[in-house]
Order: structure tokens, then C-alpha cells, then sequence
């Protein structure tokens, strides 16, 4: 369901730091179409996770913008979130940074001041999300394994230790090369949809994927083999996935290793401005 931005709001311009390292100029441009067009804007320069948190419990009644990429859309959802407070108005963004295939999925514009200014004159989208067992949240989708490196995941904010740990982590979980390839990931997951059982655990399976579907369900596909042909889909409202030490991706972050989770979706559970 779309409707009409509500005009006049007061906002909450959150400008992450990664995207004031990686285009400074392109933040300028982002400002200052958002002051010239709204009645009243509040600009803050957060430096860590825990600041961007205070500064949206503390918001009042302006609505929030995010000026970063994906991951920034990702902590700014799930602040939300946690603190109870998605329903009471919608989430913009303004894609800046190196990471913006989710944003460019939901229907933001991937240029600046076209995401900008529809801040101001779009229209609001209700989306659903998956949340899971742990208080994780999914927007787009969700896969095992957990696909490209962790180098491409949101690390702005990881301390030094951290980052050795997880380096370590990579190199010791690595598959083994063969004749120059890496060999593909099987693993051995049971998969259940709606209580429906879509692989077990004896016979291993290639990919497990799930994303967000506009019907309040998640699409799930489970490839047992390379062969795309090979799979089993279907939709279902939870999707629960066990096995042994099993990593996942879900939009861009990698979490794990897990032995079991179990993903629902929730509908219409919040809202994004898109353009006309």
C-alpha cells in the first residue's frame, strides 16, 4: 500500500559517517535540497552506532532521513525497531556510500538529489520485514552460505581487535583450494517452511535463499546441486533453518556461526518513502 508523504514534517537528517568519508560533496548537495524544502530540518553528524540510536529515540515528532548506504538504512531500521517505534512515521534515505543495491531494490533513486527530493514530494511504502530469533532484522533477503566476503559488509565502526578476529575467522573457515578453484559450499541443513520440511540433513544442500515478497510472505528456494533446476520454492510466513555451524547473510551483513535460527515475516511492518 502506497499514500502521499505527509507535507510540512519536521526532519531528522541523520548523516552517516561513512558517507561523509566516502562523498563529502554529494552530503553538501543532499542538505541542502532537504533545508531549502522542508519546513523544519534538525542535522546530525553521529560518530558511532550508539550516537545515531540516541539521537533518533530523541527525535520527537521530525521523521527520520538517512544520508549512507544500505548498512546505515539497516541500523536505522532495526534502531527502530528494538525501541518499538517503526509504525510512528516513515524512513528515507538518500544512498550514499559504496553499498546501495538494497536501496536501489526498494525503490530509491541511486542519484542524490532525485533521493532527496523525494524526501520531500514521494509517496510512503508499507514493506515487510523478517525478523528473527535473535532480534535480527532482514529487508531484502537472506542467504546460506553467506555468499561474498565479509570485507563487504558495514565495518566503519568495527575496532581493530574486531576486525583481526574476523580475519582469522575467514581464514580458518575457508574451504580448501582445488586445482586454483574454491570448491562449492555444501552443507547439511535441515529447512522448514511453515512447519513444512524442505531439506534434512541427509543430503547436503547448495543454497538456501529467502527474500522479502509484497504479500506478506517470504519466497524461500533451496538448491540441493549447482543445477538451478534442482531446487524446491515456496512461500511461507516463517521459515526455521538447523544444522551444524552454519554463516548467513542476511541483506549486508554476515552473521554466524549459528547452529539453528528461525526467520518471520512481519507484515507491512514498515514504511519507506519512494518516489511518485
Amino acid at each position: 500500500m502506497s499514500a502521499q508523504a505527509p507535507a510540512g514534517h519536521p526532519l531528522l537528517v541523520v548523516i552517516d559517517p561513512a558517507a561523509r568519508a566516502a562523498d563529502g560533496e554529494s552530503v553538501r548537495i543532499a542538505k541542502d535540497v532537504l533545508c531549502a524544502g522542508a519546513v523544519s530540518v534538525k542535522i546530525v553528524f553521529p560518530e558511532s552506532a550508539e550516537e545515531a540510536e540516541r539521537a533518533l529515540a530523541h527525535r520527537g515528532k521530525r521523521h527520520p532521513v538517512v544520508i549512507g548506504d544500505d548498512a546505515a538504512l539497516l541500523r536505522t531500521v532495526l534502531a527502530l525497531h528494538r525501541e518499538r517505534s517503526l509504525h510512528e512515521a516513515p524512513v528515507s534515505l538518500v544512498p550514499i556510500g559504496p553499498r546501495s543495491s538494497l536501496a536501489r531494490a526498494l525503490g530509491v533513486p541511486s542519484q542524490v538529489p532525485a533521493a532527496a527530493r523525494a524526501v520531500l514530494d514521494g509517496i510512503v511504502r508499507d514493506l515487510d520485514l523478517m525478523v528473527d530469533d535473535s532480534g535480527g532484522i532482514v529487508l531484502g533477503a537472506l542467504s546460506i552460505p553467506c555468499g561474498l566476503p565479509a570485507s563487504h559488509t558495514a565495518a566503519h565502526w568495527w575496532t581493530p581487535v574486531e576486525k583481526t578476529a574476523r580475519s582469522l575467522v575467514r581464514t580458518l573457515t575457508a574451504p580448501i583450494p582445488v586445482n586454483g578453484h574454491q570448491p562449492p559450499r555444501l552443507q547439511r541443513l535441515r529447512v522448514e517452511a511453515d512447519g513444512v520440511l524442505l531439506a534434512d540433513l541427509d543430503e547436503p544442500v547448495h543454497e538456501v535463499s529467502v527474500r522479502c515478497a509484497p504479500t506478506g510472505l517470504a519466497e524461500i528456494s533451496v538448491r540441493r546441486t549447482q543445477d538451478a533446476a534442482a531446487q524446491v520454492s515456496t512461500r511461507a510466513r516463517t521459515i526455521t533453518v538447523s544444522g551444524r555451524d552454519f554463516r548467513y547473510r542476511a541483506d549486508s551483513a554476515i552473521t554466524g556461526p549459528v547452529r539453528t535460527r528461525t526467520w518471520t515475516v512481519q507484515p507491512s511492518a514498515w514504511r519507506l518513502t519512494v518516489p511518485r
